[in-house]
């Protein structure tokens, strides 16, 4: 990133853009086109309000924490009506109220893919589905922000209209890009919208991509990191793209399984019913602040993890596995996590040890399931 001093309106910046924006085709699964712009994945989410939606249009909100809660105040600063099916932190709606506030005129449904503020992940092959048999005309947009790599999708096949990325998650650079895939429904769509778009004109994008450019100045330096770090991603498969994303994930759900095992085996319960694989959400014993392992895990440990967010804030806390992490660093918080709760969580029947062998028992089981040859090996 530091030697990306490429002019943005040179032959060499244009072939590097075209070839970050295939990339990025192969990273999401997707065939349809891909924008990249220069701000935060919740850019690219109020982009797919204004793009797509009218004042006074109807949309669908499907909300579980704080990012659920994010598409309600974009989509009511846009003048949409919005209808929400919602539940509790750490759970997920049922298909049955999605189907139930589904209407004719619904315009867009808006959801995550995986809701970070609790660790839960949500259906979305199930609410792409029920739109298709629903026969609705509504777009379905999805923050994938931290579900792309973290997670299996099939985004062309379900029938996801719009899926967000940002550069700051599995993909391991800084933050400052986000992008999303736009499907030929979609961009249907935006010829009739009435919202107001400047900077987040995607169809203006769009135009402008197919040329290798972009509308406005380019993050240059982080569009070259992105591409370096995919490049590190298809490395993982032998420069397969595709397979090195289908690693990323497997290597995600098996860290996220070993910690939800490793956490329970202390006596520790997960805040969330539907766990995700990009971060997993731990409540601490009762009577206890989550702020305590934060900041204790930091102190002796030097290892980062996060509290809760808002008024979830020492009331759980939560463990990371989007890019790159591996089996060493899971083992190694999970060793972390046993010393603290050794010392400043009170756990009744508390040995060391019973977190690892947790952890090392569920890696076992599942790598043996993805990797036969390497059991037969055993």
């Amino acid at each position: 990133m530091a030697a990306a001093d490429l002019h943005h309106r040179t032959p060499e910046f244009r072939a590097q853009y075209v070839r970050v924006l295939e990339q990025l085709r192969t990273f999401i699964g997707t065939k349809n086109d891909v924008i990249l712009m220069a701000c935060s994945g919740s850019g690219i989410m109020e982009a797919s309000v204004a793009n797509i939606t009218s004042p006074g249009d109807r949309v669908l909100v499907l909300s579980a924490g704080k990012f659920g809660e994010r598409w309600t105040g974009i989509a009511k600063a846009y003048n949409c009506d919005v209808d929400l099916v919602s539940a509790p932190y750490g759970q997920t709606f049922s298909l049955d109220a999605v189907k139930a506030a589904l209407k004719v005129e619904t315009r867009a449904v808006y959801m995550q893919a995986n809701e970070s503020s609790t660790g839960t992940r949500h259906d979305v092959e199930g609410v792409a589905k029920l739109l298709k048999d629903a026969k609705s005309d509504a777009v379905l947009v999805v923050d994938a922000i931290t579900g792309l790599g973290t997670t299996h999708f099939d985004a062309d096949a379900w029938g996801v209209d719009i899926m967000i990325g940002g550069s700051q998650k599995a993909v391991m650079i800084p933050p400052g890009l986000a992008y999303c895939s736009v499907s030929e429904k979609a961009w249907a769509l935006m010829g009739n919208a009435l919202n107001p778009r400047y900077y987040f004109d995607l169809a203006k994008e769009r135009k402008n991509a197919a040329k290798g450019e972009s509308s406005y100045t380019p993050a240059t330096s982080l569009i070259a990191g992105l591409s370096t770090a995919l490049d590190y991603i298809a490395s993982q498969a032998d420069g397969d793209l595709a397979a090195g994303r289908k690693k990323l994930v497997d290597n995600a759900e098996t860290l996220a399984a070993m910690t939800r095992a490793a956490v329970e085996a202390l006596g520790l319960k997960l805040f969330s019913t539907s766990p995700g694989a990009a971060v997993t959400a731990v409540l601490p014993p009762a009577g206890i602040d989550s702020g305590v392992v934060v900041k204790e895990l930091k102190s002796r440990f030097g290892a980062i993890i996060t509290n809760g967010q808002g008024e979830m804030k020492g009331q759980l806390f939560r463990i990371a596995h989007i890019g790159y992490f591996d089996y060493l660093d899971t083992i190694a918080i999970l060793g972390a996590l046993e010393q603290v709760a050794a010392t400043s969580l009170k756990l009744p029947d508390f040995h060391f040890g019973k977190a690892l062998v947790a952890a090392q028992e569920t890696f076992v089981e599942l790598t043996r399931i993805a990797q036969p040859e390497l059991a037969a090996a055993r």
